[in-house]
């Protein structure tokens, strides 16, 4: 006679194999909702970044489009992303980035290594804006529209797949 109990297990584990199959059937995996999407950007709370021009609360609704970038020296995901970055940029959309939770002289070296595709850059050593803001790791990017409000965010690298199917409709409709 079989126990009760027995079955537990076997119960457990189905389920949960059920869960995961599920979770892997999603559109998008990397996909991380924000509580700030439709909703105003909450404040800048940046410290200057080397001689870099920092952003704040206005630039975030200047009637235009743009992409706040979260990185670090240290996030090996940020360097895959950097090309891209660097290129947008080059095509002129308006990225802002935050340095967040790093050294500051490795920022800014990572800056001269590899670039600077942004427009202004601040530094976020204490993560006091990433708090506000929900970011749980880094690269996160934020695209915010021109009266400042949160469309969505990124998490993880902006690589050609996420530009392509994500992010070049927004930053088309930017230039109508």
């Amino acid at each position: 006679m079989v126990k009760p109990l027995m079955l537990l297990p076997p119960l457990l584990f189905a389920g949960l194999a059920g869960v995961f199959i599920w979770g892997m059937g999603r559109d998008d995996p990397n996909a991380m909702p924000t509580a700030l999407a439709g909703k105003p950007a909450p404040g800048v709370q940046l410290e200057p970044l080397g001689q870099a021009e920092v952003f704040g609360d206005a630039d975030l609704r200047d009637g235009k489009i743009k992409l706040v970038n979260f990185w670090a020296s240290w996030c090996a995901p940020c360097r895959v992303e950097h090309p891209n970055l660097m290129a947008m940029a080059g095509d002129g959309v308006e990225i802002l980035g935050v340095n967040w939770k790093d050294k500051p002289d490795q920022g800014l070296g990572f800056l001269a290594d590899m670039g600077d595709p942004f427009a202004k850059v601040g530094a976020d050593p204490k993560n006091r804006m990433g708090l506000d803001w929900g970011v749980a790791g880094v690269p996160e990017t934020f695209v915010v529209d021109g009266e400042g409000t949160v469309l969505f965010r990124i998490s993880g690298p902006i690589t050609q797949r996420v530009i392509d199917e994500q992010l070049s409709e927004v930053l088309a409709g930017e230039g109508e």
